[in-house]
């Protein structure tokens, strides 16, 4: 058996850490957004031999292409992100490459003005609020006939508590990816983030569907002992579900395509902090919601 809840302070120390940690990073260095969300062209360009990402780089410059950034793809092929485009000047890109290095193929090109990646931005942010505040009246409404000693209304705040420490270290996370990698946030990687708060919630709600039996069938013993009872009725499940998704993404992550990879990488972030969140905070903070209640009640 488990002693969660003796040891709680413990837990939820590490989780200030980090979450402190994430917080830091994403206000030190800030996401480092990729054109889907500031506009702007990405090219992706396969070559017969690839010659070096920095020898790339260095004539893209020397052509007046400043801004343009190079990233390889696969084995014979770079990415290569610039300003907002028009095709004339994409069509020099193009000419450059080829005088240079010789025939290319274009893979991929896609070009977004700086508006619309501005509305998808925005629309990202309206998601997460939206998906947030789904999930607390859902909360609120499914376990309504929790009156005593917890009401209904904080299993959805512990809940959301939880969910923000999941998205906070992921974000952390890529914050610094984005600063010394040059990691950029896509569409995709809000998919992920959406991923991860139902994938964290869902394994919440199994921890707090316990609980609210436990404390009906076993009304009238403290609630840390329910908890800790409820937790250790879960914990096994939800770590081998957790265990069999967290497999899957390492194969994903280790023998994926480049284009998923950092998709795969945010998802298992998510998922190991949103397990170890469902476990180790989200019940917590019910008691010690409930003991800062007795304490302001005496």
């Amino acid at each position: 058996m488990f002693n969660i809840i003796k040891y709680y302070k413990f837990w939820m120390g590490i989780s200030l850490v980090l979450f402190l940690a994430g917080v830091v990073a994403l206000s030190a260095f800030g996401l480092n957004l990729g054109i889907d969300f500031k506009g702007g062209s990405l090219t992706q360009v396969g070559f017969a031999e690839r010659p070096l990402i920095n020898e790339i780089r260095t004539e893209l410059h020397l052509q007046n292409f400043s801004d343009a950034t190079v990233q390889p793809a696969g084995d014979k092929s770079v990415i290569i992100r610039t300003g907002p485009q028009e095709k004339e000047e994409h069509d020099r890109l193009l000419k450059v490459i080829n005088d240079k290095f010789g025939t290319v193929t274009e893979e991929q090109y896609t070009s977004i003005g700086p508006v619309i990646g501005k509305e998808l931005r925005s629309g990202a942010f309206i998601q997460l609020g939206l998906v947030s505040l789904g999930i607390i009246l859902y909360i609120a409404y499914a376990f309504r006939k929790v009156t005593r000693p917890v009401s209904s209304w904080r299993f959805g705040f512990a809940a959301i508590v939880a969910l923000l420490h999941d998205l906070v270290i992921v974000l952390g996370v890529f914050a610094i990816l984005g600063k010394f990698a040059g990691v950029e946030i896509d569409g995709l990687f809000v998919t992920a983030m959406l991923t991860v708060l139902g994938f964290s919630v869902h394994d919440t709600i199994v921890v707090f569907d316990r609980i609210r039996e436990n404390l009906r069938t076993r009304a009238g013993q403290p609630l840390a002992e329910i908890i800790e009872n409820s937790i250790n009725q879960t914990i096994v499940r939800s770590i081998n579900t957790s265990a069999t998704v967290v497999f899957v993404l390492l194969a994903l992550l280790l023998f994926g395509g480049e284009t998923i990879r950092y998709f795969v990488l945010a998802l298992l972030i998510g998922i190991v902090a949103g397990t170890y969140s469902s476990i180790f905070i989200a019940s917590p903070i019910l008691l010690i919601w409930h003991k800062w209640d007795l304490k302001r009640r005496a």
